[in-house]
């Protein structure tokens, strides 16, 4: 069976950073896209960041420049940067993974196997 699981997450300051890794197992990433999604309370899921299998990415328009997506196949991992945080980044980040996510398609229902999620708090 499929799996994902996020760490990293936590308390930040405004401004400050965090490293959330997303460790897959049962599965080898070649050949899937994958992605790192946020959900704050009362709000949709929405994708931050995607990476296809050959490296191309995209990220929402809200964390361009703040966040970098990175991914390491051999190691079966894949990494969210996000720097400069903001109060409004607060939310539970999940990665998530898709053989059918070519293109670094960054929407929700692109994909099929997600994580469990990591709790990302931004506050002073």
């Amino acid at each position: 069976q499929v799996q994902l699981v996020e760490s990293g997450g936590g308390l930040a300051q405004p401004g400050g950073s965090l490293r959330l890794s997303c460790t897959v197992s049962k599965f080898t990433l070649n050949g899937y896209g994958v992605g790192w999604f946020r959900q704050a309370p009362g709000k949709e899921r929405e994708g931050v960041a995607c990476i296809s299998d050959d490296g191309k990415t995209s990220y929402a328009d809200s964390v361009k420049g703040r966040f970098t997506i990175s991914r390491d196949d051999a190691k079966k991992m894949v990494y969210l940067q996000m720097n400069n945080l903001k109060p409004e980044d607060t939310a539970v980040f999940y990665c998530a993974a898709d053989p059918r996510a070519v293109k670094a398609m960054c929407a929700p229902p692109f994909y099929t196997y997600w994580g469990q999620g990591t709790q990302v708090t931004v506050s002073s």
